[in-house]
């Protein structure tokens, strides 16, 4: 049995994903972006939701160093952001 946090992340983790799946499809009315893409991924990722390292790794494929190293200061903005509002 999952204890509230690990359902929370698990949860959070699922929006996350679907996030990253709106930017690298163009679906939702969301522009495709990988940087985004793999940003949102990565960020469900580190929360433990498992699909969405192969997500990141599939969008990765498609990217420059450049660009993955911009969504991965993107996604630790975004976590630094998310623990000050905390």
């Amino acid at each position: 049995m999952m204890t509230n946090g690990v359902e929370q992340g698990v949860r959070d983790g699922v929006a996350l994903y679907d996030r990253g799946v709106a930017c690298s499809t163009g679906s939702g009315g969301t522009l495709l972006d990988l940087v985004e893409a793999h940003k949102w991924f990565n960020l469900a990722a580190i929360s433990g939701f498992v699909p969405a390292q192969v997500a990141r790794a599939e969008v990765a494929m498609d990217m420059s160093a450049r660009e993955i190293a911009e969504a991965q200061r993107k996604a630790r903005a975004w976590l630094t952001g998310s623990m000050r509002a905390h």
